[in-house]
């Protein structure tokens, strides 16, 4: 087996079931455009990075990181929605980017490049995501709380600021390192289509989360094999795939 195609089919597992579990509690928090924005926030990173020749992830997960430190600053400082101060930083960053980024490196930057993905990629895609999915699980209750009842959730103990802090973290991390397979423009339907058919077809918080991870693994190996077997950008078939399952979960929909 090509040893490029293998490192490409364990990350968009990885990456395509944490991005999907992820997304469940996104938007169970009602925050779906968070993670799309953030996609788009991480365009200048990856602008710098196809400049001057270093890794696209970590290019996009600096920038993520800043991203979400000011966004995280100026909920505390203002208390308006995080959906409006993500919206700030997300125009933001997309006009800075659009300063600098070369014209020919425009495709890789919005629908990634899956033939860049090499050992190292392969090898922090899988520890990372496993760490990120024992993080949320651990906080993924609490998250729930806190959305049906802040005030509830802090009588509990919740640290309400410190756990949107590490969520948003989290999608960070997940957004930075899937830029190579979905690219910063699609990047957040990954996150956002497979939680959408999942809760379409669910009765419980544990089929919805892990309904989610699975559907977020099928569209990523199946936007591999396509760009495998056929040659096309695997990010457009990753979230047309996502797509047609979230128009098929409306058939079977759970009422």
């Amino acid at each position: 087996m090509d040893l490029q195609f293998l490192y490409s089919l364990i990350v968009s597992v990885f990456i395509g079931g944490v991005a999907g579990y992820l997304g469940s509690l996104m938007i169970t928090k009602r925050m779906a455009l968070v993670g799309d924005a953030l996609g788009h926030v991480a365009l200048p990173g990856v602008a710098l990075a196809l400049i001057y020749g270093f890794n696209v992830s970590l290019g996009a997960l600096i920038f993520l990181a800043l991203g979400i430190l000011l966004i995280w600053f100026f909920e505390v400082r203002t208390k308006l929605p995080m959906e409006a101060l993500t919206g700030i930083v997300f125009t933001a960053s997309v006009a800075i980017a659009f300063l600098f980024l070369p014209e020919t490196e425009v495709s890789t930057a919005l629908i990634g490049d899956i033939s860049q993905i090499g050992s190292w990629d392969t090898l922090s895609s899988v520890i990372l995501s496993v760490i990120i999915f024992l993080v949320l699980r651990k906080i993924f209750s609490k998250m729930i709380l806190a959305n049906l009842s802040e005030n509830l959730a802090r009588v509990e103990g919740v640290k309400v600021g410190t756990y949107n802090f590490i969520y948003l973290l989290c999608i960070a991390i997940i957004v930075a390192l899937g830029i190579k397979v979905t690219g910063s423009l699609l990047m957040g339907a990954l996150v956002i289509t497979p939680a959408a058919a999942a809760r379409n077809l669910s009765r419980n918080l544990f089929q919805y989360s892990y309904g989610a991870l699975i559907i977020g693994i099928i569209s990523c190996v199946s936007g591999v094999l396509i760009f495998k077997i056929f040659g096309f950008s695997a990010g457009p078939f990753v979230i047309l795939t996502a797509t047609l399952i979230f128009l098929i979960s409306l058939i079977f929909k759970k009422r």
